[in-house]
């Protein structure tokens, strides 16, 4: 299983996610917005049109790190992607 996780490695949440993942092997494909402008611009359309962005924005939140299973599911659920 491949996960793409888009976060930051300034958010405490998107490093402990990633370590969550790699201690259970799993591959990941991490998209830094702090890093990459191509990644942030990309990750901005997406937060914009996904409903499980709703409650983020209304909060004035960012809503990472996102997680993007291979088959397209998106979810900013760590448990979901874990299957706890």
């Amino acid at each position: 299983m491949k996960i793409t996780v888009v976060g930051s490695h300034l958010c405490p949440d998107t490093l402990y996610a990633l370590c969550q993942l790699r201690d259970r092997d799993i591959e990941v494909d991490f998209k830094d917005l702090s890093a990459s402008l191509p990644d942030l611009k990309e990750y901005l359309a997406l937060r914009q049109g996904l409903d499980i962005y709703e409650n983020v924005r209304a909060a004035g939140g960012i809503g990472i790190p996102c997680f993007i299973l291979e088959n397209g599911t998106k979810t900013l659920d760590l448990n979901e992607v874990l299957g706890k």
